[in-house]
C-alpha cells in the first residue's frame, strides 16, 4: 500500500507540471525538428581555354644610350646653346670653350708651319747646290755635310710644326662641344663663365627614342626566356594604357640574393611619351596559347587564407581547395585542384559549408560564365 501511494503521488506531480507549462503530454514527448533546409545554387562548367603563359614583371625604363659629355680642353665656357629638355641632333653644337684663344693658337701654329716649310725649301736648294759643287770638285766635304745637316734639320722642324699645328687645330675643334648622337639633354652642368678642366662634365645626354625595359625573371623560367619574346607593361603616368616591346638582352647569370636573372626589352618610344628611368609593371609572354583551366571569378571563395570552390555531389556541396593564377575577363585561372569537364557552384556558395544540402537551378551556360554575378543569376533565373 505504501508503494502504491508513492506512485500516485508521482503521477499527480507530473500532471500538475504539465498543466503549469500549458503543454499536453503528447506535445512534450515530440522530438525537435533537426532537418536542414537546402540552399538554392546554380552551377557552370569548368572551362578549358587557351591563354598565353606569362610571368609578371616589374622594372625600370632606361635610355638605350646615355652619355656624360665632358670638356676636352681647359678654358672658360664662352656660351652654352642648349639646356635640359632640348632635343639635339648628332654633331650639333652644344657649347663653346675659350674658342678665341684656341683659334689664335691654331693660327700661330699655322704660321710656324709655314715658316718651317720655307726654311725646308731653302735648305733643299742649298743642299742641291752643294751636291753640284761637290761633283765639280769645288765644294769641300764639310760644306756638303753642313748642307745635308741643315736639310735634315729643316725636315724635322717641318714635321714638328705639322704636329703642333695638328694639335692646335684639334684643340680648336674640341673647344666647340658637339652632341655625339641624336637625343635629348637631361642636365646642363655648367654655364657661361665657368672655368673647366679637360674631363669636367658639361652635359648629361640620353637617347630616349628607344628605351630599355630592364626587369627580373625568376630562375625557374630560365629555359623559357629567349630573344624576341613579347613584353607588355604599363606606367603610372599613363593609367590603363599598355606599351609593348621585345626581349633583346638576357643575363647569363642568376642573382643569388633574388634567385632571378635580368632581362632587357627594347621599347620604341613613339613621340617620346615615355620618360627614361620610369617605373613599369607588366608581363612577359613565355608561351602562346597554353590550355588553361578557368572558372568564373565569383565561383572562387577565399576565407582565412584558404581558397576553394564548391562542386555538387549527390545533392550536397563539396568544397575543393584550389590554387589560382591570373584573372582575365571575369575568369579565374585554376592551376591546381580542378580539371576540365566538371562544374562549380557560382551562386549561393557564400552560404555553403562542406556537405550542405543544395538544390540546383538551371545551370549557367558557358557563354554566361565570366559575367558579373548579377547578370549570370538573371540568366539562370530566366531559364528556370
Amino acid at each position: 500500500m505504501k508503494h502504491v501511494h508513492l506512485l500516485s503521488i508521482g503521477l499527480l506531480a507530473t500532471t500538475i507540471g504539465l498543466a503549469a507549462s500549458g503543454c499536453k503530454p503528447s506535445e512534450a514527448a515530440k522530438p525537435a525538428d533537426t532537418g536542414q533546409q537546402a540552399t538554392v545554387v546554380t552551377v557552370t562548367p569548368v572551362r578549358m581555354t587557351n591563354w598565353d603563359r606569362t610571368v609578371s614583371i616589374i622594372g625600370n625604363l632606361y635610355p638605350k644610350d646615355d652619355a656624360t659629355i665632358a670638356a676636352e680642353v681647359d678654358g672658360t665656357v664662352e656660351r652654352t646653346l642648349v639646356d635640359f629638355g632640348d632635343r639635339v641632333k648628332a654633331g650639333q653644337d652644344l657649347a663653346f670653350i675659350d674658342t678665341a684663344s684656341y683659334k689664335a693658337l691654331a693660327e700661330q701654329s699655322a704660321g710656324n708651319l709655314a715658316k718651317a716649310e720655307a726654311s725646308l725649301l731653302n735648305a733643299k736648294q742649298n743642299f742641291a747646290r752643294s751636291e753640284e759643287l761637290k761633283r765639280a770638285g769645288i765644294a769641300s766635304a764639310s760644306d756638303y755635310d753642313q748642307a745635308k745637316a741643315a736639310l735634315d734639320q729643316s725636315e724635322a722642324e717641318v714635321k714638328a710644326a705639322k704636329g703642333g699645328h695638328g694639335v692646335a687645330q684639334l684643340n680648336l675643334n674640341r673647344s666647340g662641344v658637339q652632341a655625339p648622337f641624336d637625343g635629348a639633354i637631361a642636365q646642363r652642368v655648367v654655364g657661361k663663365g665657368d672655368y673647366v678642366k679637360a674631363g669636367a662634365p658639361l652635359f648629361e645626354m640620353v637617347n630616349d627614342a628607344v628605351l630599355k625595359f630592364i626587369f627580373q625573371v625568376p630562375e625557374r623560367y630560365g629555359s623559357l626566356v629567349e630573344k624576341k619574346l613579347p613584353v607588355s607593361f604599363s606606367v603610372d603616368n599613363y593609367p590603363g594604357e599598355i606599351f609593348t616591346g621585345s626581349v633583346y638582352l638576357i643575363s647569363p647569370s642568376v642573382t643569388t640574393a633574388s634567385r632571378a636573372f635580368s632581362v632587357g626589352a627594347l621599347v620604341t618610344n613613339t613621340n617620346f611619351r615615355l620618360k627614361a628611368n620610369t617605373f613599369g609593371r607588366g608581363s612577359l609572354v613565355l608561351q602562346r596559347g597554353v590550355p588553361t583551366v578557368v572558372v568564373p571569378l565569383e565561383a572562387v571563395v577565399t576565407f582565412a587564407g584558404v581558397t576553394k570552390v564548391f562542386i555538387v555531389e549527390n545533392n550536397a556541396a563539396r568544397s575543393r581547395q584550389v590554387s589560382v593564377g591570373r584573372i582575365q575577363g571575369g575568369l579565374q585561372e585554376i592551376t591546381e585542384g580542378l580539371k576540365d569537364g566538371g562544374s562549380v557552384i557560382v551562386t549561393g556558395q557564400n552560404r555553403l559549408s562542406d556537405g550542405a544540402a543544395v538544390t540546383l537551378l538551371a545551370p549557367i551556360s558557358s557563354a554566361a560564365a565570366g559575367k558579373p554575378a548579377g547578370a549570370a543569376q538573371k540568366e539562370a533565373n530566366e531559364k528556370h
